[in-house]
């Protein structure tokens, strides 16, 4: 029979090698946008493993703390991104002569 903690370190190592395809696409790309999915879900993966680790160690307060401090500075640096993202956009298509919002050229 297998025990709890023999299931969450099973768990856990799955959800880490689920972290492999998306550490290939950080670094592959396409685009800019891709990567911060990506980032965003390697966080979101490591918020989850540091409630199991709180889990097998019988600390879930302790951990369950850490992963909400993480999973808000996952989040928040992920907004950050996307703003940047979204005015580094704005900036180019302005320096271009056309409309960002409507797609056509400005007189």
């Amino acid at each position: 029979m297998i025990s709890f903690e023999q299931f969450s370190i099973g768990a856990g190592a799955a959800l880490f090698l689920l972290m492999l395809p998306a550490i290939y696409r950080i670094a592959t790309g396409p685009t800019a946008l891709d990567r911060i999915v990506a980032a965003n879900i390697i966080g979101t993966k490591t918020a989850v493993i540091l409630v199991i680790i709180g889990v097998i160690f019988e600390r879930v307060d302790m951990f369950v703390d850490f992963a909400l401090a993480y999973a808000l500075l996952n989040f928040t640096g992920s907004l950050a991104a996307a703003r940047f993202l979204h005015r580094s956009k704005e900036t180019g298509a302005t320096a271009a002569g056309t409309n960002p919002t409507a797609g056509e050229q400005l007189p």
